[in-house]
C-alpha cells in the first residue's frame, strides 16, 4: 500500500482540513506500523498545545479514532496500526516513560516491595509492559478500574 493510500492518514488530513486547520501529515514507515506525523510547522503554539491536550490525551483520542476508523471492516491481518506523532511529543514520552521504567525497577530491585505507577494512559501503560519485557526478573501488571488504574512492578 502507497504511502498515499493509507487511510489513516486520509482520514486524518481530511479531520484538519474540516477544522479549518492547514497542515499535512507526513508518513513513517516503522517495522510494526506506521507513524502519522502532523507537520506542525504551520500551527501556532496554542493549536500544537490543543492538538496534543493535557498529558497527550487529545494526541492519544486522535491515535484511536485514526486506528479504529481506518481498520473498520478489514479483516484481523490487514488491518495497519497507526502511531499520530506532533511536535516530538511521542518521542519525548518515551524517553520520560523509560526513565520512569527504570526508577520503578531500581527501586523494586532496592527494596524487595511492589511498585505502583499511576496517571499513566491505557497506550503509556503497555510502552512500559514492553520496556519491562527486557528486564527478565521484574514483572508487570495492571491493577484497577479506568481512570485509576495502575501498574505495578515488582520481582518475580
Amino acid at each position: 500500500m502507497s504511502d498515499r493510500n493509507l487511510p489513516g492518514k486520509e482520514w486524518l488530513e481530511t479531520l484538519f482540513d474540516l477544522a479549518g486547520v492547514e497542515t499535512s501529515v507526513e508518513v513513517k514507515p516503522e517495522s510494526d506500523c506506521y507513524w502519522l506525523v502532523i507537520d506542525d510547522s504551520p500551527l501556532t503554539s496554542e493549536q500544537t498545545s490543543i492538538a496534543i491536550g493535557s498529558q497527550g490525551a487529545v494526541l492519544d483520542s486522535l491515535q484511536y479514532l485514526v486506528n479504529t476508523v481506518s481498520n473498520l471492516n478489514a479483516a484481523e491481518n490487514e488491518q495497519t496500526a497507526y502511531t499520530v506523532e506532533l511536535g516530538g511529543y511521542r518521542v519525548k514520552r518515551e524517553a520520560q516513560l523509560r526513565q520512569l521504567a527504570e526508577n520503578a525497577a531500581e527501586k523494586a530491585r532496592q527494596t524487595g516491595q511492589e511498585v505502583e505507577i499511576d496517571s499513566l494512559s491505557a497506550a503509556e501503560r503497555r510502552q512500559i509492559h514492553t520496556i519491562f519485557k527486557e528486564w527478565t526478573d521484574l514483572e508487570t501488571e495492571s491493577r484497577g478500574q479506568e481512570p485509576y488504574r495502575k501498574l505495578v512492578v515488582r520481582l518475580k
